[in-house]
Parts: C-alpha cells; structure tokens; sequence
C-alpha cells in the first residue's frame, strides 16, 4: 500500500479539488457520535463519473483505501478513514439529471440532498418520500440503505431505487436495473449496492421512484399515559389495515428534550406523531379511525396541524429530538440504537429496553419510527468516562441480542458501518461468510471503504 504515491498521482487528475488541507481532513474525520475522529490523508472532490473512475483506478494501482462522502450525517462511522486514504466527496455531483413525470422517476447525481431534490421536484407534482429526519445525500441514503419516518407507507431506499451507476473497486462503471419497475434479468446488483455502504463500488448516478404529492395531508400528535398504551395503540393501527403516512413515537423524555430544545409545551408524557396521506375524505376517514383506536388505549390531548407551516413545525422538532436529547445532557455524546422488530413483538422490546435502561443508571430516551417495528435508544454518555461507555455498549448490545431472539434485526436503517460489525454473526451467521466472499471478490485488494460491513484481514 502506498498512501501518498496515490495521492500524488491524483494530483495531475484534480488539481485544487484534491485537498490535503488539515480542516478539510478534520471535516471528513467526524462522527455524528461517539467514534473518535479518524480523518483520511485526502479528501478528492470529483466532478463526473469518469473522473471518479479515474480516482479509483489510481487508488487501486497504489492499494490505496477509497471512502464514499455524502453529507456525513451517518451514525456508524460509515465515513471515517480506519485504514487512511481518500475521501471521495461528491458535493459537485449533487444535480439533478433528468425528471421522467409519465414515469414518476427521476434520475440523479449522488451528492443531491433528499430536500434539495423535493425542491426541484415540487412544481412537478411529485416528491421523493425517503426521509430519514437529517437532509443526508441520495448517494448515502442508498449506500446505508435508510428509511425514516414515511417507511411505513412508502418503504426504504431498497423499494424506491430502480438503478444505478456505480464505479466498481477497478474503475469500471457498471450500470444496474433499469427504468422499468421490474425484472428477472440476473442478479440484483441494484440490490446488492443499496446498503453496501460504499464496500463494493462508489455510486454515481440514481434513478429512483417518485409519488404523486397527495390531495390531503393531516398531522397530529397525542399523549398516552404509558408507554405500553401507546405501542399498542401502534400496533393496532397497524393491524387494522389504517395507511399511515408516519408514525413516530417517542417517550417522556425524548418529549422533555424536545420542549426544552424547541421551546415547545408538549405534555411529557409518551406522545405519538402521526400523518395521514390522501384524498381530503380520505385522510379524514383515516385520522378518525385512529382517534377511536387511540382513544380506546388512554390516547388524549390531539392537537392535529393541517397547514403546511403547522406540520413542517411538528416534524421539525421530531427531526431535531435527536439534537435536542443530545442537548439535554451538556457535553453528551451518544451510542444511538436502532434495532426494528415484527410489529407483534415491539411492545415488549420497547418495554424489556426501558426496564434495561432504568437498571443501567443512564439517560437514554426512546424514540423511533415504531410503525414498521424500528425505535431509538439515545444512550447518552459523558465522551471521558470510560465506565458510562462500557455501560452503554452493553445496555446496546443487549438490545440487538433481545431484537433477534425476537425475530428482528440489530439495524433497521442505520446500516452496520464500523458500530455494529460485532454483532453480524449472530444476525447472519454463514451468511455474514457469504458477505466475506462477495466482497472478496468485487474488492479483492479490500480498497473500498475497509473497515465496514465486513471484517477482511489485510
């Protein structure tokens, strides 16, 4: 391996969009949590797919790791440069290439944002529905395969990804799927790159599904005595066939930390944040049949938001609650849990998880995207106590070990990373081996973004 003979080499390719700066490195060297910073030798800011193959074919013939950045807001330390190298950051191929309206596709660049994108598409009509709370890039959506909160209506990235361009570990740019929104023609590669997290290729294009922006939107939140009640108002909903566009959950603290941070007046007690998707009667219909099952669980206080403004203010704050419990603690950093369980099962995870947690001794709100079986746990710790973190990784791998046993998984959308890789084997067992080999093969020399998913000696 030689670093810095890559580095040179790309210098004739790039010029000053090869930057070696310390605060670029730095930039490019942090976690939103608790990992400590792990800064590449090069950050390379390419412009077009070429020039990414070009990058890559350098960094191959040196052995030189090569890391994918978006807009670094991944939890797992998916971005940091564990073996050095080069960070390949695609803010200049951030643009929207074509929008198909008869089709309600789009095709974009990596580095778009999911709100950059909704923005370009609003006088279409259409919008893309992914949203995972943070303005992460279409490129890192894919790459971790992520979800938010509208999954339970509209899916992951794995259902709304039709195609891809993709620089494989050799340079070549293979092209996977297609327009069309099926076919039996071979493997998946369309699959297998969404939640690759950058190990196999890097991704430089997307065409992905769009929806029509729905006739009627309505929004509300609404308090329950326990968090026990509310679950299991959730999990009724669900049960009874109600299309929810959103259902977010989140527990007495999280709404603490969510009023102080936002200057909010929520009751603090557990809250369910809903929306409803439709045509005007229909979205009417829907948020009634959810009052009745809510109400049958203790759910009072409804405060429903239908302007755009009143509902952007709602999930505002539910996309911020993780800065806002992050702020609730001065100093705080965080493991941030995110296993997804069958929905029959997630009021006793959601229940054994806040028993845990109250044995721990920590401050660790619960909150998540508990339609599709997917709740947070924010485990605060103080970064300089080497006692809390060890408390804290135990309380989170215990959630994983509780989450399988009861038939889920250790990460519903923030993907493996470098966070999550001790818990693979007993989530895939032989097939983490199959993972092994995948990657072998597509990587052999281990340049992309090593480290992750999978653990490869050398």
């Amino acid at each position: 391996m030689s670093i810095d003979a890559a580095i040179n080499a790309l210098v004739p390719l790039l010029g000053d969009r090869l930057s070696v700066s310390k605060s670029d490195l730095d930039a490019h060297g942090q976690s939103e949590t608790h990992f400590d910073a792990i800064p590449p030798d090069a950050a390379a800011y390419p412009r077009s797919a070429s020039e990414v193959s070009a990058i890559v074919k350098i960094c191959a013939n040196h052995r030189c790791p090569v890391i994918g950045y978006g807009a670094g807001t991944s939890l797992e330390g998916h971005t940091l440069a564990v073996q050095g190298g080069v960070t390949v950051d695609f803010r200049n191929m951030a643009d929207v290439v074509q929008i198909n309206n008869e089709d309600m596709t789009v095709r974009v660049r990596p580095g778009i944002t999911r709100e950059d994108l909704n923005t370009q598409l609003r006088a279409t009509g259409l919008f893309f529905p992914v949203d995972p709370g943070a303005n992460a890039s279409i490129g890192g959506m894919a790459s971790t395969r992520a979800s938010g909160t509208t999954a339970v209506r509209y899916g992951t990235m794995r259902d709304n990804v039709l195609a891809l361009e993709v620089v494989m570990a050799d340079g070549r740019i293979v092209r996977t799927g297609t327009g069309a929104r099926k076919s039996s023609a071979g493997y998946d590669l369309t699959a297998l790159m969404v939640g690759a997290e950058g190990t196999l290729g890097l991704i430089t294009e997307l065409t992905l599904k769009l929806q029509g922006q729905p006739e009627g939107v309505a929004a509300a939140t609404c308090t329950f005595p326990t968090i026990d009640a509310a679950v299991e108002a959730v999990t009724d909903t669900i049960a009874m066939g109600i299309p929810m566009a959103r259902i977010e959950f989140l527990d007495a603290a999280s709404v603490a930390a969510v009023n102080a941070y936002s200057k909010a007046d929520f009751p603090q007690t557990p809250h369910l944040m809903v929306e409803f998707h439709g045509s005007a009667t229909g979205v009417e219909e829907q948020a009634a049949r959810f009052g009745d099952i809510a109400s049958d669980h203790g759910g009072a206080a409804f405060e429903w938001a239908t302007l755009p403004e009143d509902r952007n203010r709602l999930w505002h704050m539910r996309h911020h609650a993780y800065w806002a419990i992050l702020a609730s603690r001065n100093g705080a950093t965080a493991i941030v849990t995110d296993v997804c369980v069958p929905i029959s099962t997630l009021a006793q995870a959601v229940r054994e998880t806040q028993d845990d947690i109250e044995r721990s001794g920590l401050s660790a709100p619960i909150l998540g995207h508990v339609g599709d079986g997917n709740f947070h746990a924010i485990l605060l710790i103080d970064p300089q106590s080497d006692a809390e973190k060890k408390t804290a990784q135990g309380l989170s791998a215990r959630m994983a070990e509780r989450s399988l046993a009861l038939g889920g998984t250790i990460t519903g959308e923030h993907g493996v990373g470098m966070g999550k890789l001790d818990y693979m084997t007993a989530e895939h067992g032989v097939g983490w081996d199959v993972m092994t080999q995948i990657k072998r093969a597509l990587d052999p020399d281990n340049i992309m973004n090593p480290g992750k998913v999978v653990r490869l000696n050398g």
